[in-house]
């Protein structure tokens, strides 16, 4: 029954739980954080650069010279195509980086994802899906516009309305979203859509070996650009930390549960994105504990 429940309703889930995501954060924002472009325009465009250009191309090479086919091919691409999420701001301060420099791409990379997401998607993942599949664009980008940057700026006007407020709205917005992610788990799991012996190991070290590929790459490529260690850590963080919030909602609504033409390519899109949320949280974790040593220097 609840299962059941879960499969009809799956889109709605995820709307939900990206609409809070996306309130909590906004109630966070304000113009200084965009102003920040301004003041340090080098780690802001290099940060933004590295998302929007490093970690597609990281992808695209890994599903090239990797093998990876069907799902979990789609999955990294969607890994890749979303933006950064709150929880990199978190870890930035944790991890003493740039927290500043990490929230101003945490929101340009999201304001840019209404065009970069599909682009992105169309361009790495038109060969994994069926001839007679259609990437919906429109309704991609229509998806994005009103369940994470309109659900931003509500939280963002909130703000700046009742600043006293806003806060604790931004509290139990981000735990009412936690709540939901963790029904969307639940749901899929007594569906059986979270079977791993289904999902298969090597695709598991696929997705975390593509977790690695991403966190070298981030700890390299702002380095050689020889950027401070703090706005390093930021950068890395953004690059680590997707917002699979979003990444979920966009798999519900291409491959519904309730489709079955796509629920198998879909169940493992979703398996994907899981494991990679799961494993970014163990990878973040890591890293705050290297950085927080005393004497660290990278």
């Amino acid at each position: 029954m609840v299962a059941e429940f879960y499969v009809q309703h799956e889109y709605w889930f995820a709307a939900v739980q990206l609409i809070l995501a996306m309130l909590g954060m906004g109630a966070t924002l304000t113009g200084k954080d965009f102003r920040d472009v301004v003041s340090e325009p080098l780690a802001v465009s290099a940060g933004t650069a590295i998302q929007l250009v490093a970690v597609p191309l990281t992808a695209f090479l890994f599903l090239k010279f990797l093998g990876v086919h069907d799902g979990v091919a789609v999955g990294i691409a969607l890994i890749a195509a979303i933006p950064g999420g709150t929880v990199s701001n978190i870890f930035t301060f944790i991890a003493r980086g740039n927290t500043a420099l990490s929230i101003s791409i945490t929101a340009i990379t999201t304001l840019a994802c209404l065009v970069t997401t599909p682009l992105i998607l169309s361009l790495l993942i038109s060969d994994y899906l069926p001839q007679d599949f259609t990437m919906p664009k429109g309704q991609i980008i229509s998806e994005i516009a009103l369940t994470l940057l309109l659900p931003l700026f509500i939280g963002m006007l909130f703000l700046y309305m009742y600043p006293r407020s806003a806060p604790t709205l931004s509290k139990w917005s981000i735990r009412g979203s936690l709540l939901v992610i963790l029904f969307i788990v639940l749901g899929s799991a007594l569906a059986g859509r979270l079977d791993v012996e289904a999902f298969g190991y090597k695709n598991i070290l696929l997705v975390a070996l593509f977790a690695v590929a991403l966190s070298v790459m981030a700890f390299l490529v702002p380095r050689v650009m020889r950027l401070s260690r703090p706005d390093s850590t930021a950068i890395e963080f953004e690059v680590i930390v997707r917002n699979v919030n979003l990444g979920v909602l966009l798999k519900a609504s291409i491959f519904p549960a309730a489709s079955a033409a796509t629920a198998a390519l879909g169940d493992m899109v979703l398996f994907s994105l899981l494991l990679y949320g799961g494993l970014q949280l163990f990878v973040g974790g890591f890293l705050i504990w290297i950085y927080r040593r005393p004497g660290a220097r990278f």
